[in-house]
């Protein structure tokens, strides 16, 4: 018998996505060039390359929907932070770009998980009192109520309540529950969130706006996109809008004026004075 050892065998790491050698490169199991390049959409791929399964056109055009409700808002702190880096580093486009994206938290992008999180959750906790039927509004807004309620006495906000522009009703909102209907994809989470536009002035005694990163995240839970990843939506739907912001501070800057404006009217206050007077 021989005393030598078989050589180690190579690792494998597996992988459903994207191979390549040196002629052909394959994704999703087709071959790239022909039978992707020209054949599918941007925003199809995406959804393609998470769930592992095409998705229907109505998905994609609901989808999609969402990727274009949440590509760009003004000015924002995500905008407004990659225009500085550029300023301060035009030389790494990447990097005014990444920095803009870091900014998507709990009040900017964020918000999309979150709604999208928080309502998963109120379904499973009253997966008993939910309706059969999807259109059973009376139903809903007894859920909606119970689950505002609860929130409040846990001093939890309820995500996707109230905006800091729209005040009165954020335009995307009631665009895109209407693409979700027409497709036949209006379900669960999105028919709790309406709800919660409905009841929720009985618990807080005020009326706010269904914020449209709210809206987009139950959307995103209504095609059955893992939950833990939504956010990771926002932020590729937020790189189209920040390199179009990029796009235009080079074409029209306004990231140095922003700069002066800021640094030019700095005060110094004394840290030990009272400044809430």
């Amino acid at each position: 018998m021989s005393n030598e050892s078989s050589p180690p065998q190579a690792p494998t790491y597996p992988t459903s996505l994207g191979m390549s050698d040196a002629d052909s490169i394959s994704l999703l199991g087709k071959d790239l060039a022909a039978d992707l390049m020209g054949h599918v959409g941007f925003g199809e791929l995406a959804f393609w390359l998470v769930t592992q399964q095409r998705p229907t056109p109505a998905q994609v055009r609901v989808f999609e929907a969402v990727l274009v409700a949440l590509a760009d808002h003004g000015f924002t702190p995500t905008a407004i932070a990659a225009r500085l880096t550029y300023l301060s580093a035009p030389d790494s486009l990447q990097g005014a770009i990444a920095a803009g994206l870091l900014g998507g938290g709990s009040r900017f992008l964020g918000v999309t998980e979150d709604c999208g999180q928080f309502l998963a959750g109120v379904l499973e906790q009253h997966r008993d009192k939910c309706p059969e039927r999807l259109d059973d509004d009376a139903a809903w807004d007894a859920v909606a109520l119970s689950a505002i309620q609860h929130a409040r006495e846990s001093g939890r906000l309820v995500p996707g309540l109230g905006h800091p522009v729209h005040k009165h009703q954020d335009p995307r909102t009631p665009r895109l529950l209407a693409i979700a209907a027409q497709e036949g994809l209006k379900g669960p989470h999105l028919r709790l969130f309406e709800a919660i536009g409905r009841v929720h002035p009985r618990v807080l005694g005020r009326t706010l706006p269904l914020n449209g990163a709210g809206v987009c995240g139950a959307a995103l839970a209504d095609l059955g996109l893992p939950l833990e990843l939504l956010r990771g939506f926002a932020l590729l739907a937020r790189a189209a809008g920040l390199l179009g912001q990029l796009a235009e501070e080079v074409r029209r800057p306004i990231g140095r004026d922003v700069y002066l404006s800021v640094d030019r009217n700095a005060t110094y206050v004394d840290p030990l004075s009272n400044t809430s007077s």
